[in-house]
């Protein structure tokens, strides 16, 4: 398939300003991980040179192989015990008054990392009790007692991406399945956290579906949704189907709003933690 040329839109040119450089000096420091690099992020450079990075635990190889994604895939490392802390004081000398953490799926581990999460949690409000957390989570394979720890460790939002439409799930996830996202959702927003979704187009969805997609957070009462384009990272990942312009995702964020959402942000460049401050108020 030939490779869509980027449309004028998606051009950007990468901030790398003092605070850019300072957040890279303090992630490099602590040999910490960050989902803006591995992920390829577009908005790395404006959110760095502004103070503010999404931290990615337990290391940065994954166990599964989703073909959106450029983050590696293979046998994970042992899992650092002293990386709650380094993340703690990370954020201590970031100064953040909202933080964002994520991590890899590590279907390896007994837990699949649900302990180490609640660990970080912890260790993040105990050092910064200023600031609040938005964590993106794995499904855990469904687990309701590794969702439950998550839960219990505290965060303001917890954020788990659909990614895309129901028809596309088996295509672009590589062992997520779209009704057992949406029982993770449920169960973050029965518990009283708030819960957040993402998605991307630009796979071959169509409107209909992605109206759906709506109807499908909202009825397990997720009312945080972000809305973004999908871009391919490498070669080897899944192609882009189509560029939606700029007008038509605010008109998604539109109908997002008046279907009952309590916040929604789209646009061709959001991605699941992009001006994530805003909405934990």
């Amino acid at each position: 398939m030939q490779i869509k040329r980027k449309p004028e839109w998606l051009k950007i040119r990468l901030n790398q300003g003092e605070n850019y450089l300072k957040v890279n000096e303090i992630v490099k420091d602590h040999h910490l991980h960050t989902i803006c690099q591995s992920g390829n992020c577009p908005n790395m450079g404006e959110c760095w040179s502004k103070g503010t990075a999404t931290f990615m635990i337990l290391g940065n190889i994954c166990t599964r192989n989703c073909k959106f994604c450029n983050v590696t895939t293979g046998k994970p490392l042992a899992i650092d015990p002293n990386e709650p802390e380094k993340l703690a004081n990370s954020i201590r000398l970031m100064k953040l008054k909202h933080c964002v953490v994520t991590s890899v799926d590590r279907d390896d581990l007994e837990d699949l990392g649900s302990s180490h999460w609640a660990n970080c949690i912890k260790k993040v409000k105990e050092i910064n009790p200023q600031t609040s957390i938005e964590v993106l989570i794995p499904d855990f394979q469904g687990n309701r007692d590794c969702i439950q720890r998550v839960i219990d460790a505290g965060p303001e939002i917890i954020s788990h991406n659909l990614e895309t439409v129901e028809r596309l799930t088996p295509l672009i996830r590589s062992k997520a399945k779209y009704r057992l996202s949406l029982d993770v959702l449920k169960q973050i927003a029965e518990s009283g956290v708030r819960a957040k979704s993402g998605i991307m187009l630009g796979l071959g969805e169509t409107e209909d579906e992605i109206l759906q997609v709506m109807d499908d957070l909202l009825e397990v009462d997720c009312k945080i949704i972000t809305i973004g384009q999908y871009l391919q990272p490498s070669r080897q990942n899944y192609p882009v189907v189509d560029y939606i312009t700029p007008e038509k995702f605010e008109y998604y964020r539109l109908k997002a709003l008046e279907k009952g959402f309590e916040f929604a942000e789209s646009a061709p460049l959001v991605r699941s933690s992009y001006h994530a401050e805003n909405q934990v108020k």
